[in-house]
């Protein structure tokens, strides 16, 4: 009986192959009939059925074909979150989101606001959140990395875009050019930034830092090539992320005497979320090694904070608190 059960999940399996190649092969001749048929295909050829990361020079010719064409870039957009809309597998869905990625950090600048806005509309391109792989019964893990890696690039594409909101950005001032052109978005220091715009960067980086650390896959997905090949540059961005938050709480940290109780207690409120985060943030980077995404040599040493540094300024705030009542 369990010899008869173990042929039919092969044979199952067997087919589901076959009709997942089929799909691929339909979907490239329908693509070839379409008007912009060679990116068509470099997509369906860049994110087919198999489980194996997709050839690098599929993605390259969708990079050269979109490089200085808004119309490529529209297009590109537009096939990529019909295909998206439309699959059930979380191969496909996880190169479709790999690509897109890719497209954000080395294609055409376009790329940001037609997947912004797009992705605001409520097409779905990040908006992954109810994704389900309904074809197998054992891909719950590997669906749940396609869902919490979505919402990071999510939360990763708001923060680029907020840094271009200029005037509604709390991460820059704007800049009158002499020729009238478009004003330019300054980056101010951190610490030459106000209390108020270092707590909104810091909100955004700490979120951006909570949506990498629930990347974390679990199950069958944690020794997964292509969920590793995702991986990698996602956890090579957290370096920096690591380091930006490291600036903001130094920083946070002077200035820290001379806060008013309210500001001192908001400070301290950051370094208990962020104390948190760094301890999940080294547990994670300790598995990456094990496993061996990117080298040890690249991983930034996590400078956890103590609770004893916690206590101290709880007991500093406390201080000031009472001396204010005081005064009062």
């Amino acid at each position: 009986m369990k010899g008869k059960i173990l042929l039919k999940n092969i044979s199952m399996g067997r087919f589901s192959k076959a009709i997942a190649v089929v799909k691929d092969q339909t979907s490239i001749h329908l693509a070839k009939r379409a008007t912009i048929s060679d990116l068509d295909v470099a997509i369906v050829k860049a994110t087919c059925h198999d489980e194996y990361p997709s050839e690098e020079c599929y993605i390259q010719e969708i990079l050269n074909l979109t490089s200085e064409s808004p119309l490529y870039v529209a297009s590109c957009v537009n096939t990529i979150s019909r295909r998206l809309n439309k699959t059930r597998n979380w191969a496909v869905a996880l190169k479709i989101l790999m690509l897109v990625q890719k497209l954000l950090y080395e294609g055409n600048p376009k790329y940001q606001e037609e997947i912004f806005f797009a992705t605001r509309r409520g097409t779905r391109l990040l908006n992954m959140s109810d994704f389900r792989d309904a074809l197998r019964s054992n891909t719950w893990d590997y669906a749940a990395f396609v869902r919490t890696y979505a919402l990071f690039l999510d939360e990763q594409l708001e923060y680029k875009m907020q840094g271009k909101r200029r005037k509604h950005s709390s991460f820059a001032l704007e800049k009158d050019e002499e020729d009238d052109t478009e004003p330019v978005a300054i980056v101010v220091p951190v610490n030459e930034m106000t209390n108020e715009q270092i707590f909104a960067r810091n909100n955004h980086l700490m979120q951006l830092l909570e949506r990498f650390i629930a990347c974390r896959p679990t199950g069958g997905a944690r020794r997964h090539r292509m969920v590793m090949v995702a991986l990698y540059p996602t956890l090579i961005q957290s370096f920096q992320l690591y380091h930006d938050i490291t600036e903001i709480m130094g920083v946070l940290l002077k200035r820290f005497d001379g806060l008013n109780v309210s500001y001192s207690m908001k400070v301290y409120g950051n370094f208990q979320r962020v104390a948190k985060q760094f301890d999940e943030l080294d547990l994670f980077y300790d598995w990456c090694k094990s496993v061996g995404v990117a080298r040890t040599s690249e991983y930034p040493e996590v400078e956890k904070i103590s609770q004893n540094k916690l206590n101290a300024m709880d007991e500093h705030i406390k201080g000031k608190s009472d001396e204010s009542k005081q005064e009062t």
